[in-house]
């Protein structure tokens, strides 16, 4: 059975929307929270004074986020690559020694 589109409302940046989706209507919701807070954050620098910038701001500090758990995520699948080679390795070692032993 495929997903149920449903159209779920939110509020960002004082804006409400009614989105159609396949997600729950919490996971939306939660999504909608986290760009407020980062909007929010912005709002906090004083600097910026239009909701456009607030709203084009939280998306840079949001992209920022995801590029750096890419990273981040990258950064551990080549050290459990490399851990994974190693333990190979040495099991291999082990292997052959008790063989030839």
């Amino acid at each position: 059975m495929g997903a149920v589109s449903r159209s779920v409302k939110v509020s960002i940046a004082g804006q409400k929307l009614s989105l159609r989706t396949d997600a729950k209507p919490r996971y939306i919701k939660e999504l909608a929270d986290y760009v407020n807070t980062k909007i929010e954050q912005a709002k906090a620098s004083g600097k910026i004074a239009t909701t456009q910038a607030l709203a084009l701001l939280a998306a840079l500090t949001i992209a920022d986020e995801l590029h750096q758990a890419r990273e981040d995520m990258e950064k551990l699948e080549r050290q459990v690559r490399e851990r994974t080679q190693r333990i190979l390795r040495y099991l291999d070692a082990e292997e052959h020694a008790s063989s030839t032993g």
